[in-house]
C-alpha cells in the first residue's frame, strides 16, 4: 500500500478509534527504538511471517530519516543458506537483551514456544509490543498491545500499514546541533530560491 492509498484509507477512518490507536502504538515502537538507539526484532508465527511489515519499515526508516525503524526479520523456518536477511532464526529471541524491542504481530494467539521466547526476551529487559488478537498470555506480558480481533473492521494487514505509516512520518526531530545533511540542502534550496529583498 502507497502513501496515497494510506491517505485515503486515513480519509475514511477519520473519526473512528483506529487512526488513534495506531499512532499511539507507532508512537510507543517509534519511542521505544529510537530512545535505545534500535535493535527492533520482528516476529510471527510459524504460519505468518510479517514480511510486509517488515518491508514498509525498512521504508519507513530510510524516508524519515530515522535507521532504528529497520527491523530484524526474525524468521521460524530460517536456513543458513537463506540470504542474510532472511537466515535469522529463533535462536535471535534468545540473545535479546535490554535496549531491543521485540515487535510479535501474529494473526491469532501464538502458541506456548513462541510464548515462552517472548518471555525469556522481556525477561531479559527488550520491550515487547504485540500486535494481534489481543488475548491470551501475549498481551499480558506485551509493553504496549494493539488488538485487532477477529472480525473486526480492519484485518490485520491493513492495520499494519497504518502502524508502519504512522511510525514513520511521527519521527523525532533531530538534534539541533547536528543537523542532517537533507535538512542542510533543503535550507540551501529555499535560500537559493528566495526572491530578492527589497530595495528601497
Amino acid at each position: 500500500m502507497d502513501a496515497v492509498r494510506v491517505a485515503l484509507l486515513r480519509e475514511v477512518l477519520a473519526g473512528t478509534e483506529w487512526l488513534g490507536a495506531t499512532r499511539r502504538f507507532a508512537g510507543a515502537l517509534r519511542g521505544s527504538v529510537v530512545s535505545h538507539g534500535g535493535g527492533l526484532l520482528l516476529v510471527g508465527t510459524p504460519e505468518y511471517e510479517p514480511w510486509h511489515l517488515a518491508a514498509h519499515l525498512v521504508d519507513e526508516a530510510a524516508w524519515s530519516g530515522t535507521p532504528e525503524l529497520a527491523p530484524t526479520l526474525v524468521r521460524h523456518g530460517a536456513r543458513p543458506s537463506d540470504p542474510a536477511h532472511l537466515a535469522v532464526g529463533l535462536g535471535r529471541l534468545e540473545a535479546a537483551r535490554r535496549g531491543e524491542t521485540l515487535l510479535v504481530v501474529a494473526p491469532a494467539t501464538p502458541a506456548a514456544p513462541l510464548v515462552e521466547r517472548v518471555s525469556d526476551a522481556r525477561r531479559a529487559g527488550a520491550t515487547v509490543l504485540a500486535l494481534g488478537p489481543g488475548q491470551g498470555e501475549l498481551p499480558s506480558m506485551a509493553h504496549e498491545v494493539l488488538a485487532v480481533p477477529d472480525g473486526s473492521e480492519l484485518d490485520l494487514d491493513t492495520v499494519q500499514h497504518l502502524v508502519s505509516a504512522a511510525a514513520g512520518e511521527n519521527a523525532l526531530p533531530a538534534p539541533r546541533g547536528r543537523r542532517r545533511f537533507r535538512d542542510r540542502v533543503a535550507r540551501l534550496a529555499e535560500h537559493l530560491t528566495a526572491p530578492p529583498p527589497a530595495r528601497w
